[in-house]
């Protein structure tokens, strides 16, 4: 197979412009590129004339396309013509792990979550048949939408011609090695020269205690038995990385953020029935103070009423993080300790009985890439029905929301079209009250934008949330 690296300016496939290389090697280049039939980067891989594993990447890269965690980069198109072989991947933005720890130290229990995170996807990814074998600090990043992104799974390693007799345990050993650098700022081994080398005793790192202060032992047991180093017997080795997830989980605190903790230039206030309320970003890397505000971009096809046809940019601001939800929730409860008055807007249903409770959710990603629409997912951490969903959305009217219950998070058009859609409404803006019209349950909540209002500038469409309280009851099932 004839194939080539190409230049900037190069149009592949008629859609995607190289723009700048970002990585290569002997044989490939990686490049950030313009998707411009749905106007996003994406990061796109070519080859020289005679790369020997040109097949092999093309064969792991379709394989990898299967997966649909949100948290793995996800592969978009595969291109094998005679000449023009290429492969189109997720462009991750964000803070690389190895950006966050030159950054300054991070906070243990903050740099373990991204861990435990990582560890969780990649252990579906394992489910799945696929894994990653080159895990290093830039393989690890902290989103634009505040989540962990792990990119390269299964390409990297048949760029590399990398093996493993158990993957597995090699990425286990992998994740470990990342583990014990956001904990201590070092590498744990000579061969990645963008952190300085770990201090070795016997021919062995020594324990992320002994090289920084502070470090939970929980953790530095975690790491060691990730890691496989001496002073462990087998048995209590850590050899999957599932294991690993739930060991790191099991040493963490319940995600909690004070009012506080947060830094005032991450506040933002607004007045509702006589009170201040805050709202924090969901911005922020873990340990990190929060940014003021964050985009989400993205431009698609958008089907729906007067919107057949078009590619509109879409703009979806978060304002808020998910622990923080909570604690903006208490903002809005009376001296009783019952919910505040309605919202401005209201749905057609009644509202639930008394037992109805404000809910808080675990965590929030974007909810997107999808033709039908955008949208937010919530994970409740439990089964729930829902009351009534109160969402501050952003000045302008004109946006049709359906809020959506499911059990599962994958990102699938197939996923979406089979969640309940438990509450509608069209051409809304500023605060609206969402009152179920459904008795379904679900973990899983999604604020789906199905038409989003003209933007305030005049260019393209924008839709805002500005802050979300979640009403409901938790259920067996």
């Amino acid at each position: 197979m004839s194939t080539f690296i190409s230049e900037p300016g190069t149009k592949l496939g008629g859609r995607y412009r190289l723009e700048d290389r970002v990585a290569g090697a002997s044989g490939w280049v990686a490049w950030k590129a313009i998707d411009e039939i749905l106007a996003r980067a994406v990061t796109v891989v070519t080859f020289a004339d005679g790369f020997p594993r040109v097949e092999e990447v093309l064969t792991a890269a379709r394989a990898a396309s299967r997966l649909t965690d949100a948290r793995l980069a996800q592969v978009f198109d595969v291109e094998d013509t005679w000449d023009n072989a290429y492969i189109v991947m997720e462009w991750a933005a964000g803070d690389t792990l190895d950006d966050l720890i030159a950054a300054g130290p991070v906070e243990p229990v903050a740099g373990a979550r991204i861990i435990a995170e990582a560890a969780d996807a990649m252990s579906a990814a394992h489910a799945a048949g696929i894994a990653h074998l080159c895990l290093t600090p830039d393989s690890l990043r902290w989103t634009s939408g505040g989540g962990v992104k792990v990119t390269g799974i299964g390409t990297d390693a048949a760029l590399s011609g990398t093996t493993a007799e158990d993957p597995e345990l090699a990425d286990t050993r992998g994740l470990g090695r990342l583990l014990y650098a956001v904990l201590t700022g070092l590498w744990p081994g000579p061969d990645y020269p963008a952190l300085p080398t770990a201090p070795f005793t016997d021919g062995h790192p020594r324990r992320p205690r002994q090289v920084r202060a502070g470090v939970p032992a929980g953790l530095d047991d975690v790491t060691c038995r990730a890691m496989q180093l001496t002073g462990h017997d087998d048995d209590s080795a850590l050899t999957t990385p599932g294991q690993l997830a739930r060991a790191l989980l099991a040493e963490l605190p319940p995600e909690e953020i004070p009012p506080a903790a947060v830094p005032q230039e991450g506040r933002r206030t607004a007045a509702r029935h006589g009170e201040e309320r805050d709202f924090w970003s969901e911005t922020a890397p873990p340990g990190r103070p929060p940014a003021r505000e964050q985009e989400w971009r993205d431009s698609r096809p958008q089907r729906g009423r007067r919107s057949a046809a078009k590619t509109m940019a879409i703009v979806l601001l978060v304002l808020i993080v998910v622990a923080g939800v909570a604690v903006a929730v208490t903002k809005l409860l009376d001296k009783s300790g019952t919910p505040a008055p309605a919202a401005v807007h209201s749905g057609t249903s009644s509202p639930s009985a008394s037992s109805v409770t404000v809910l808080k959710p675990v965590s929030a990603h974007g909810f997107d890439d999808l033709k039908s629409g955008t949208g937010l997912i919530l994970d409740m951490g439990q089964t729930v029905r829902l009351s009534s969903l109160t969402v501050q959305f952003g000045s302008s009217a004109g946006a049709d929301v359906q809020i959506k219950m499911g059990s599962s998070p994958t990102r699938s058009a197939q996923n979406e079209t089979s969640m309940a859609t438990v509450a509608s409404a069209n051409d809304v803006g500023g605060s609206y009250d969402f009152k179920a019209t459904s008795s379904a349950t679900g973990r899983y909540l999604v604020i789906w934008f199905t038409k989003l209002p003209p933007a305030a500038s005049g260019s393209g469409f924008a839709a805002q949330i500005l802050s979300i309280i979640v009403r409901g009851t938790a259920t067996s099932g």
